[in-house]
């Protein structure tokens, strides 16, 4: 199913707990600064993502550009959240490659730091279910570090359960740490 969404489009906003209004909208090519800053503050902080080394502008523009062609060819969904004018958050649902798996979508998110615990990533996983029922998906999927308590929390208030583990996925700082395979039945 192919979505008509605009570069920009709004698609909701709610007030975050400190009380600022987020904005939840498609992506646009202006926000590719505002994306590489997000994903590079995320790598600087160490946070818990499966690579590590900070991204350049060109890969920031070649991700956003087959994003944005994913989502043309109804592969996709895309958006981002915004507060006070900048880009605070990203997120995805990619639908399943093959005919037999296109009723499943993997699920992405990333937040930055200062704009976590007020509520964001909650709404923002509930708008996302609804995107993923609209698109006609039956089970969203994501991964998770075992470490990433905070958002394990999250997605299992809104609803996933742990589903498989792949132990000592992942070897950082001296530490192997699993990743966890997170469902949600959406029928």
């Amino acid at each position: 199913m192919v979505f008509a969404l605009k570069t920009g489009q709004v698609l909701h906003r709610f007030s975050a707990r400190d009380g600022r209004e987020v904005i939840l909208r498609t992506p646009r090519w202006e926000d590719v600064d505002d994306l590489l800053e997000l994903i590079n503050s995320l790598i600087e902080e160490e946070a818990d993502l499966p690579f590590e080394a900070k991204k350049t502008r060109e890969e920031e523009v070649d991700w956003l550009a087959r994003g944005m062609a994913q989502v043309e060819k109804g592969e996709a969904f895309y958006m981002v959240a915004e507060v006070d004018g900048r880009v605070i958050a990203s997120a995805d649902i990619s639908r399943g490659k093959f005919r037999c798996m296109s009723h499943l979508g993997d699920l992405g998110i990333v937040i930055k730091s200062g704009y976590r615990d007020l509520g964001i990533g909650t709404e923002i996983m509930k708008f996302l279910i609804g995107q993923a029922r609209e698109m006609g998906l039956k089970v969203l999927t994501l991964r998770v570090f075992s470490t990433n308590e905070r958002a394990q929390h999250v997605y299992r208030k809104v609803g996933f359960k742990e589903v498989g583990r792949v132990p000592k996925a992942v070897y950082r700082n001296g530490k192997y740490i699993d990743d966890i395979i997170m469902a949600l039945e959406l029928v």
